[in-house]
């Protein structure tokens, strides 16, 4: 797993002008034209006085989301002539790719929230642990999505376009720019069903003291995480080699 994991750095990170540096400015410079976009529009974000922190804290788990959950996809396509070797299970590709994009991820949110805060006002202490959990949920997600979206890729090459396509409407959906209180009836009952409202819902209690977000299900998006990840480990398991060697 550490080969495997070094393998990914160097290949995604190390051959890359700037390497780790544009993996910061993505974020950064999205939040920044947000930002300046809708303060043209609206006096005030929906949650406290300025539009940075507020983008911020949908933008940041999102971002980790779709970066973790499409490599942990194509982890087992990546990493395909080094499973060729007994020593190096289907496990180890997915865990290792796994483990570097999330760790690479939080590097990027810990950068990017401590430039907020050191910059902007969130009107109240933050709740640190609200903070982690809206992070361990977003990372459980994007396992869960990753691992059963490796087999649909495997089984059926024309999924990568289709889950591109359907995944393409979320960052709209999930809370980003808008609070899921302000969706009207009955909208609101079926976006809740998008987990990634609860991940942004508890990273903004997370940062706002004054914002509880009690419609945030940690039991829903645990529980959608886990059986995606039973689900699509026990088809790798059981096909990923013949897939592999179509």
């Amino acid at each position: 797993m550490m080969a495997l994991a070094l393998r990914e750095m160097e290949t995604t990170y190390g051959r890359s002008p700037g390497g780790y540096i544009w993996l910061v400015l993505e974020p950064v410079l999205g939040i920044t034209l947000l930002t300046f976009v809708f303060s043209l529009a609206f006096r005030a974000p929906a949650l406290g006085s300025e539009f940075a922190p507020f983008y911020a804290s949908g933008v940041v788990p999102f971002l980790l989301y779709t970066d973790v959950s499409i490599k942990v996809a194509a982890s087992l396509t990546f990493s395909q002539q080094l499973l060729a070797y007994p020593s190096v299970t289907y496990m180890d590709a997915i865990f290792a790719r796994m483990l570097v994009n999330v760790f690479s991820q939080l590097l990027v949110a810990y950068v990017v929230f401590t430039g907020i805060l050191l910059i902007y006002d969130t009107q109240g202490a933050i709740d640190l642990l609200r903070i982690i959990q809206s992070f361990c949920m977003v990372i459980a997600l994007s396992f869960g999505v990753g691992v059963i979206n490796c087999f649909l890729r495997l089984r059926f090459p024309i999924w990568a376009t289709i889950w591109a396509i359907l995944n393409r409407p979320m960052f709209l959906i999930s809370c980003i720019f808008f609070l899921f209180e302000t969706v009207p009836q009955p909208y609101q009952d079926f976006l809740w069903y998008n987990p990634l409202i609860h991940v942004v819902g508890e990273m903004r209690a997370g940062f706002y003291s004054n914002y509880d977000a009690p419609y945030v299900s940690q039991l829903y998006v645990y529980g959608l995480s886990l059986g995606l990840a039973v689900i699509g480990l026990i088809l790798l398991r059981r096909f990923h080699r013949e897939l592999l060697e179509r």
